[in-house]
């Protein structure tokens, strides 16, 4: 039987048959990445770069209720930080939360959401930040069902995964909580599932995930994969102090919720490479997967790109190359069992994450097809590696870099860098890259410079020790959890990347640790203004030809609308990510200008744009509706590490006229 959206919200009302919704429909978006392998590529084609100019919205969903205003931020993030606030990373004095939410501390009548809905067998599932999960219908975005989450947890900012059920069981919606839950509801009618661990609810903050410490930060902000029966999850975690909650990727039964297995992302005594953390590996926090995961369905091989170690910006407790920190993990998803790793960074001081969606692909030479993982972390470098065996596919040579003069720190004298595809973004600064866009922002940016005695620094360079040290990629990437897409029909990879530097000096500290960051600590950007210090681009969109490795094009992406008319096409800090289709258009919201753009897959011209409510700091989705038209979907309300202003509380849908 095949569940009509007409028989959706009475199906199990009326005792229907069991449903077994046909997860595989080419017009379906039934999971983040569009399929296992995170490529977000579409076979639909009726939009193409002939008529995509013509997109106008189709509906708006609000996903705020009728005189509801936003949650307060979660309670256990909040407590966190008012702990942390001396001496506590940068990006948690700015009111991000650790391990890779997102939030601001605006105060605003909208929460910001990253969810990307899912459209699967003619209905649109999506969570919201206001403590909801909605079943919509995708040619209208009418409800059909509203399940209200309990407990102060906000749902998964970036959405909920999809299982299709089997025989016995009907299909469900999988996703986690910020305050450490893993919930499962009935596709159907959104109903807690039966079965599932309490009452649809599997508590994830165990004793051995907690490592004997203070329940401290522990949660989901990205949803979980499906593969077969099983549901992998990973974790947002503290990035400050070190010692806390494991960062450990876990597995549960479908069906019960019970643990099937669990992989260790900082290795136990008597297990490999516990001794690349020189005796700092005990109740380590930080090495998390907080984005996303993807699995090569057929081989049963799930990728997982791990985050930096707590603390992110100093070592010394922790000396040697701290697998799997900044790794990629390929294992075994039917048990677990480590089949490969590359580590992208070793020792890692920078906060370069690998978080974005490892996406599977082919890689042509000649006549052959190598099946590969392409991976991107907020250092801007891109690697192409065998999915099978974790070779590089293009050439990777280890580069010495400087030392650290902390005392106490020992960085690793080496780093793995592509020698085919160039970053995608800046790694490095001198004083003559100062911005002069306009006179007015070069005096400033020089200025701050000056009195605050910068020091340029770069890819791999570490934070001077009482020096502020302009690092570029700073915190926020480079690359994020955006990741890439797959455009199939031309075999590129193609991402959004932002040119976000960071000023940092590492100080003295009386704290747990032996320094902290000192009180110059921010984005290179002028203060009180939206403006980098550094030349443009200040973010960009870019391809990569998959059959030679090499930059097939790369474009601003995102304009600064209050410089002058002539001088606005900067690009723009972005978080989200972009999707592909077969008509050959690339689609992405992202920057933090609020707008919502079609690119030409082929050339990188831009040939459509819309003026959101708010920016798009999510990755959009493409489906084809009952009524045979094809919809591009966007979540738009601003928020983010970005800041950009929290606006709007929409779902857009798009299409062609009628």
């Amino acid at each position: 039987m095949r569940l009509t959206p007409k028989l959706l919200a009475t199906s199990f009302l009326l005792a229907a048959a069991p449903v077994l919704a046909d997860a595989d429909e080419p017009g379906d978006w039934p999971t983040y990445g569009h399929d296992k392998g995170g490529q977000r590529h579409s076979p639909l084609a009726q939009i193409t770069p002939a008529n995509v100019a013509g997109l106008v919205p189709a509906w708006t969903y609000h996903m705020r209720p009728a005189n509801q205003d936003a949650p307060a931020p979660d309670a256990a993030a909040a407590a966190q930080r008012a702990a942390e606030a001396v001496g506590a990373p940068a990006a948690l004095q700015q009111g991000v939360p650790p391990g890779g939410g997102a939030f601001t501390r605006q105060r605003s009548r909208f929460a910001g959401s990253q969810a990307t809905p899912l459209v699967v067998d003619g209905v649109m599932y999506t969570t919201t930040p206001y403590g909801r999960v909605v079943a919509l219908e995708p040619e209208t975005g009418r409800e059909y069902w509203v399940a209200a989450i309990p407990g102060p947890g906000q749902p998964s900012l970036r959405g909920v995964e999809y299982w299709p059920g089997d025989a016995q069981t009907p299909p469900r919606l999988f996703f986690g909580t910020r305050d450490g839950r893993l919930f499962a509801l009935e596709a159907a009618t959104g109903k807690p599932a039966a079965g599932f661990g309490d009452g649809g609810i599997v508590n994830l903050k165990t004793p051995e995930i907690m490592n004997g410490q203070e329940v401290r930060q522990y949660g989901m902000t990205s949803p979980p994969i499906v593969w077969k029966d099983l549901v992998i999850t990973g974790a947002a975690v503290q990035e400050f102090p070190p010692r806390g909650a494991a960062g450990d990727v876990r597995t549960w039964d479908a069906r019960t919720g019970k643990l099937v297995w669990t992989f260790h992302s900082v290795p136990r005594p008597g297990e490999p490479h516990h001794d690349s953390w020189g005796g700092g590996a005990e109740a380590r926090s930080g090495t998390n997967v907080w984005g996303f995961l993807t699995v090569d369905a057929a081989r049963g091989i799930v990728y997982m790109p791990f985050a930096a170690p707590s603390f992110d910006r100093f070592g010394g407790d922790r000396p040697g190359d701290n697998l799997y920190s900044s790794t990629l993990v390929a294992a075994d998803a039917a048990t677990g069992k480590r089949l490969w790793h590359f580590q992208v960074v070793r020792h890692d001081i920078w906060d370069n994450d690998l978080q974005a969606p490892p996406v599977l692909f082919d890689v042509e030479r000649g006549k052959r097809r190598i099946p590969a993982v392409g991976i991107i972390s907020k250092n801007g470098l891109v690697f192409v590696l065998d999915r099978v065996t974790g070779k590089p596919l293009f050439p990777v040579k280890d580069r010495p870099f400087p030392a650290s003069t902390v005392p106490g720190e020992v960085t690793s004298p080496t780093q793995p860098i592509p020698q085919v595809t160039p970053p995608l973004s800046r790694t490095g600064f001198a004083m003559a890259d100062i911005a002069d866009v306009t006179p007015e922002l070069k005096q400033g940016c020089t200025d701050w410079v000056t009195k605050n005695q910068m020091v340029p620094g770069g890819l791999y360079v570490p934070v001077g020790f009482n020096e502020v040290t302009i690092s570029f990629p700073g915190l926020q990437g480079g690359g994020n959890w955006g990741g890439f897409t797959y455009a199939a029909d031309r075999r590129y990879l193609i991402v959004n990347t932002s040119d976000l530097g960071q000023v940092t000096a590492l100080v003295p500290s009386k704290g747990p640790l032996p320094v902290e960051r000192g009180p110059v600590s921010g984005r290179f950007q002028l203060p009180g203004t939206r403006l980098m210090c550094q030349q443009p681009p200040w973010g960009r969109l870019s391809a990569i030809d998959t059959r030679s490795g090499k930059l097939a094009w790369s474009v601003p992406l995102g304009v600064t609308d209050e410089l002058p008319e002539g001088k606005r096409l900067t690009g723009r800090p972005n978080i989200g990510g972009p999707i592909s289709t077969a008509g050959g258009v690339t689609f992405v919201g992202a920057s933090d200008d609020g707008r919502f753009r079609a690119f030409d897959s082929a050339s990188g011209k831009q040939l459509w744009e819309y003026r959101l409510p708010a920016a798009a700091h999510a990755t959009p989705a493409t489906y084809r509706g009952k009524d045979g038209r094809q919809y591009v979907v966007i979540t738009a309300t601003g928020g983010s590490f970005l800041d950009s202003p929290l606006a709007s509380d929409v779902v857009m849908a798009f299409a062609l006229p009628q």
